[in-house]
């Protein structure tokens, strides 16, 4: 428990929810209808059933609130523990007084209790949440497709199947998906408790009023390679999400999307800034707008390290990393692999000058792939000899973040 100025922070309640819907509907302005505020209030209650849910209260009034969720998101192949931020907001007349800060320093210290030692969180404002150490990792591509721009492959030799969207071989496909792609959220992670699977995977597309569709797609042995989850809309096609294993699969649920020209005049769709939507039609003069979409924070930069799939067997490096949220990050880490093994020390609580000199939020997009090391000393956002720069750039596995999750 923490006091400040008259106000205690602590642990939201079950029976608490209820204010910390008000919260979240005064500060984002929700408007919702009776039936869709219900099904927000029912998946936020079950997400702080799983989650941490702190916040600060004025007597029994919460004024200020967080939440820190427990995922897994696949890092170049290596599995990390996440710590998914959500549900912040603080009223407009307790704000200036560090309230929100202070319950960002009590999630990152839970995170790193739980050896959760890197977070992701969706920012509606990224200037604020870079101050607190977060960094754009991911972007999002919306688009517009014609009905007359649609694309047709022919000679493929498998199938689409329409299924339930919670069919078993949808979530077998993100399964296989999530192990083989950077910087996803492991949606099936044995880590979580089934409860919580069942629930993510039923609220995914919770604050819908028309019913979510699916088609899978088999290849000719009858395995399932891709799915499409879909909405046909007011003579309009929305694709909500695009999975696929394999190049076929793509081929085949754009065939299945295409088989609906008839019914449709435009197609919109969102997914992952890794895919060149535009690019691989044939009429590319599509409507596509890319916007950065979810940001990444490292909360223990010696742990991170330690879990970090570096390229190459032996070499050394000294980063010097400043983190103005939590002091641990602070200060001088020497990162040395020795035949594959990787070790941490933090060499000095101060900034060496004869270290790769960045910040955390530096870092964090560095080390997750969105921004590489020669681009991010041009824009001057790290420091450091050439010498070290270009170890960094060899030894940092190469690969943009894909994420498509939203929490």
């Amino acid at each position: 428990m923490n006091q400040r100025k008259g106000l205690v922070m602590r642990e939201i309640r079950v029976d608490e929810m209820a204010q910390s819907i008000d919260l979240l509907n005064y500060v984002f302005q929700m408007s919702m209808s009776i039936n869709k505020d219900r099904r927000f209030v029912n998946a936020k209650s079950k997400q702080f059933d799983e989650g941490h849910a702190i916040g600060w209260f004025d007597g029994t009034q919460l004024v200020s609130q967080i939440l820190n969720l427990p995922f897994q998101v696949n890092v170049h192949g290596k599995l990390y523990e996440m710590g998914g931020i959500t549900a912040v907001g603080t009223y407009p007349e307790y704000s200036g007084h560090g309230l929100m800060e202070s319950l960002i320093m009590e999630c990152l210290q839970q995170m790193r209790n739980e050896q959760r030692y890197v977070s992701y969180l969706f920012p509606y404002s990224i200037p604020y949440y870079r101050k607190k150490g977060w960094e754009i990792m991911s972007d999002i591509v919306e688009f517009q497709v014609k009905d007359t721009q649609l694309p047709h492959y022919p000679g493929l030799n498998g199938k689409i199947r329409r299924v339930d969207p919670k069919h078993e071989d949808v979530v077998t496909i993100y399964a296989r998906y999530a192990k083989k792609t950077h910087g996803v959220m492991v949606r099936n992670s044995i880590a979580w408790n089934e409860k919580f699977q069942e629930d993510f995977w039923e609220e995914k597309f919770i604050d819908s009023d028309v019913k979510l569709q699916a088609a899978v797609y088999y290849d000719e042995d009858d395995d399932p390679q891709g799915y499409l989850f879909y909405r046909i809309m007011e003579e309009n096609y929305y694709i909500d999400e695009i999975v696929y294993l394999q190049e076929e699969a793509r081929k085949g649920l754009w065939n299945f999307v295409s088989a609906h020209s008839s019914m449709v005049y435009n197609v919109y769709g969102k997914t992952t800034g890794n895919e060149a939507v535009a690019f691989l039609l044939e009429d590319s003069e599509i409507i596509q707008k890319v916007s950065p979409y979810f940001m990444a924070r490292i909360v223990d930069v010696k742990e991170f390290l330690l879990r970090y799939p570096f390229i190459g067997n032996n070499f050394q490096l000294r980063l010097a990393v400043s983190d103005r949220i939590v002091a641990w990050n602070n200060g001088t880490f020497i990162v040395t692999v020795k035949d594959g093994e990787v070790s941490v020390e933090k060499l000095s609580e101060l900034l060496s000058e004869n270290a790769v000199q960045l910040t955390v939020q530096t870092l964090a997009t560095m080390l997750l792939g969105y921004k590489r090391p020669y681009y991010l000393e041009k824009i001057e956002r790290l420091h450091g000899n050439a010498v070290e720069i270009a170890l960094l750039e060899a030894v940092l596995p190469v690969g943009i973040p894909t994420f498509i999750d939203y929490f």
